[in-house]
């Protein structure tokens, strides 16, 4: 489906969300905006910044077990230069969880001191996480609760379905539903995010997915391909740049379905299933570590 730039993906409820978050702002000291290390741009909304304005933000490059570990330095060192604080993490294998609470305590450290100056040493530090669909933040918020992910209270001010959970060290967070923005205006942000399915699988033309992330990838991790597959990728001469992420990415998808033989009746390659296996392949990191886009200046 080429119209992938014209993907719009605004449901009522996430707009709700969106005024749920910036009108809890004044109950929490930080915002924890989780992001995907293999998108680390094209996760993060927008509008985040405008919501949270100046409230203190830690930005998480989670599923980083997934991500080529070069491009999340890259990553890491950017937003190290922009003053912004992140931290890579891994809600599956749990790399990196521990430092969640130290990072946090580094960036509300004036606050902290301010509060114990006051005799409010006890004082819970209350955090919203916040993040797109699909960047693991339910896995990384049960990785740090554990068995209190049941605990809700019922506290003033807080509308009913959103949830505070108590951590460790004495923090408290305030989960929110994943939120997209309301219009994708670069085409490969769009992309990216179905690649990921932060994009639901079932607006989308899989088989042109998988086309356009087979082309990607013979230009930057040709030996995953290969690795993967058992393909030659080196023997495909570029197309137009009109046509290149349909038919590169094609005799590619064509080449993957061969190989594995998903074939049908008459000895046809059944393409569709090559492209939800590569997808799912590319999901849930089987193909290997790689990310799809590097700050800009690396």
């Amino acid at each position: 489906m080429s119209e992938v730039s014209h993907v719009q993906w605004f449901p009522g409820h996430m707009a709700k969300t969106r005024r749920i978050m910036a009108s809890n702002l004044k109950l929490v000291d930080a915002v924890v905006e989780i992001t995907d290390a293999r998108i680390p741009f094209s996760s993060r909304n927008p509008e985040m910044k405008r919501i949270v304005g100046s409230k203190p933000r830690l930005v998480l490059l989670n599923k980083a077990d997934s991500a080529d570990p070069e491009v999340t330095a890259m990553w890491l060192d950017y937003y190290a230069k922009q003053g912004i604080t992140a931290l890579a993490t891994d809600c599956r294998s749990g790399k990196n969880v521990s430092k969640f609470y130290g990072k946090l305590k580094e960036l509300l450290k004036d606050d902290i001191e301010k509060w114990n100056a006051k005799g409010m040493s006890g004082r819970p530090i209350r955090i919203m996480i916040v993040g797109i669909p699909n960047v693991g933040k339910s896995s990384f918020i049960n990785r740090l609760a554990g068995s209190r992910l049941a605990k809700v209270e019922d506290r003033p001010g807080v509308t009913r379905g959103k949830q505070w959970v108590k951590l460790d060290e004495g923090f408290e967070l305030l989960d929110m539903p994943g939120v997209l923005w309301p219009k994708f205006e670069d085409k490969l942000v769009g992309e990216r995010l179905a690649f990921t399915g932060a994009v639901k699988d079932d607006i989308m033309d899989m088989e042109y997915l998988a086309c356009r992330l087979l082309e990607f990838l013979k230009e930057n991790y040709p030996e995953l391909i290969e690795k993967r597959y058992g393909i030659r990728t080196d023997d495909i001469e570029p197309a137009d740049e009109e046509t290149i992420g349909c038919v590169v990415g094609f005799e590619l998808l064509e080449r993957i379905g061969r190989k594995r033989g998903f074939l049908v009746s008459g000895g046809e390659i059944n393409t569709e299933r090559a492209a939800i296996t590569v997808m799912d392949e590319f999901r849930n990191g089987t193909l290997g570590r790689l990310t799809l886009e590097k700050p800009k200046g690396y």
